[in-house]
């Protein structure tokens, strides 16, 4: 029986050598961190985790290296972002090999090579007939969006499409997914700055880079709101927003390395070309994270 994903899954950096190796020793401090904080599984080989940049045999050792952290109970997520039906097929066989427990699968991005509707029906139905475990659908890319309809399809005729990650949009979005599928599939909330909210509205847990950050704050923030601690909750929220406002966009991966470095936390390197951050938007990371 499919695990329950729910709750606080942060997605983990991949720390990489000058070289562009990728530092297992790095990595498993990064995933000690989230699992004293409290969470409730991990992801690998998401944005996060600078994924595109990522082989199969990659998302391979990542899979090992979480699976020696986590327990049974907790929960493993594969980032799969491939720009073809094939290679995403490829890419989750070789996850649930490994031993995820589920593969957050990003829409094709290149832009000639959008598909229309149906097509991202084939791409997530043909994943799904021939990978044979949870598919959660990673809802990032702004010129290929999963709309409400084409989800609620997916979740009503497919096996194992279970549930989105809902990147773009804003809290609007996610409210729209849940408003389309009711109970019938899972919402991960991707909102960084506005989580609690995100949970109000029927998130049933968060993917979300933010989490990797400050896990333990995170975990407190979900754990109050699921106990009907909402102004506690809420309280988190507040006290993360103006954090996170110098951290998304363009460059994401370094600019969030470059925060943990801040926090004293020893991320490793970005995968070439993301090489070079700014002076001053160093000083602006430096700013909003002195106030913690």
């Amino acid at each position: 029986m499919a695990k329950e994903i729910t709750g606080i899954i942060p997605p983990i950096v991949t720390p990489f050598d000058a070289d562009g190796t990728i530092n297992s020793r790095l990595i498993e401090k990064e995933m000690k961190i989230c699992i004293e904080a409290g969470v409730h599984g991990l992801s690998v080989g998401g944005s996060t985790g600078e994924g595109p940049t990522l082989r199969d045999e990659e998302l391979v050792e990542l899979i090992h290296i979480a699976k020696g952290y986590l327990r049974e109970d907790q929960s493993l997520v594969c980032g799969v972002m491939r720009t073809c039906t094939r290679d995403a097929v490829r890419a989750g066989l070789a996850a649930k090999e490994a031993g995820a427990d589920a593969i957050m699968v990003t829409p094709t991005a290149y832009n000639v090579l959008v598909p229309n509707e149906q097509g991202m029906f084939d791409f997530y139905s043909t994943i799904s007939k021939e990978v044979q475990m949870p598919v959660i659908i990673y809802n990032v890319i702004p010129q290929n969006t999963i709309s409400p309809g084409l989800f609620k399809r997916l979740v009503e005729e497919t096996e194992y499409v279970r549930g989105v990650k809902q990147s773009v949009g804003g809290v609007q979005a996610l409210y729209a997914m849940r408003m389309a599928v009711g109970r019938k599939g899972n919402i991960y909330a991707a909102t960084d700055d506005m989580l609690y909210t995100c949970y109000e509205l029927g998130a049933c847990g968060a993917i979300s880079a933010i989490l990797s950050v400050f896990p333990k704050e995170c975990v407190e923030m979900w754990n109050c709101q699921q106990s009907g601690k909402r102004e506690r909750a809420f309280e988190i929220q507040n006290q993360l927003y103006d954090k996170w406002q110098c951290l998304g966009g363009n460059q994401f991966p370094i600019r969030l390395k470059y925060a943990l470095e801040v926090l004293g936390r020893e991320p490793g390197y970005c995968r070439s070309p993301i090489t070079y951050l700014p002076e001053d938007e160093k000083a602006r990371i430096r700013e909003a994270f002195a106030e913690k």
